[in-house]
């Protein structure tokens, strides 16, 4: 199981996101770091434990109102030996030449599921299955055909994002049955090692996680008994299309 630190930036500044009230959300106050800078935070999360993987929201190109790929791209070279998993809006791979960033699709912003199906080989893809309530955002073939789905899968349940709801973890549960061999993460929700705990018991590959890193509900012996250090395989599938 892979813990994955999450970092929503906005207008130039690391944001608090909250219920996915993107209008609500202001710049984040933290014990790990001195601003809501971008590396700042960054650097503050690697004081808890030595993580792999930082995911970054680009919420002003997700929302088509700004674009924020210089400060990531400086972000990239201050930390080169982090890999990003950078959700800015994409519709396509935007981030290939960069060695170091994984580019992730969320379903909120595709209109069919054509361009899944396109990118379906490529290891550096992440699909994100966008969720606010019960409701799906995004095309609807897209989540009935788990077909579409690339080799890595986010379920983004916006509603739990830092209000200490927990994980959707019957949700989580039954796209993991359907994913296969997909790893699946969950995200939005986890408040502590016992909601990690349910989540790597129904089989989750890792879960992206903020505020209980900023609060700390999650402590580094946590962090250390959940985040495991197996590679994850990088050799494309065929396609069955």
């Amino acid at each position: 199981m892979q813990i994955i630190p999450v970092i929503d930036f906005r207008s130039g500044a690391v944001v608090r996101a909250r219920a996915g009230d993107r209008e609500s959300y202001r710049p984040i106050e933290s014990p790990l770091a001195a601003t809501s800078a971008l590396s700042d935070i960054v650097a503050g999360f690697l004081t808890l434990h030595p993580f792999e993987r930082i995911y970054v929201a680009d919420l002003d190109a997700i929302e088509g109102s700004g674009d924020n790929s210089r400060e990531i791209a400086a972000l990239t070279e201050c930390f080169p030996a982090l890999r990003f998993m950078v959700d800015a809006g994409a519709r396509t791979c935007d981030w290939r030449g960069v060695t170091n960033v994984e580019c992730v699709i969320g379903s909120e912003s595709l209109r069919d599921g054509e361009t899944i199906r396109t990118l379906y080989d490529d290891p550096d893809v992440i699909l994100s299955l966008d969720f606010r309530g019960d409701v799906f955002l995004g095309p609807k073939p897209l989540i009935d055909c788990a077909e579409l789905w690339p080799r890595r899968v986010i379920v983004m349940t916006l509603a739990r994002v830092g209000v200490g709801a927990g994980p959707d973890v019957d949700r989580l549960a039954h796209i993991i049955e359907r994913a296969g061999e997909r790893r699946v993460y969950a995200a939005g929700g986890v408040r502590d090692a016992r909601d990690l705990a349910r989540l790597e018991a129904i089989g989750a590959a890792g879960a992206l996680v903020a505020t209980a890193l900023h609060d700390g509900a999650l402590k580094c012996a946590d962090l250390e008994r959940f985040n495991g250090t197996r590679q994850e395989k990088r050799e494309p599938r065929k396609t069955p299309f």
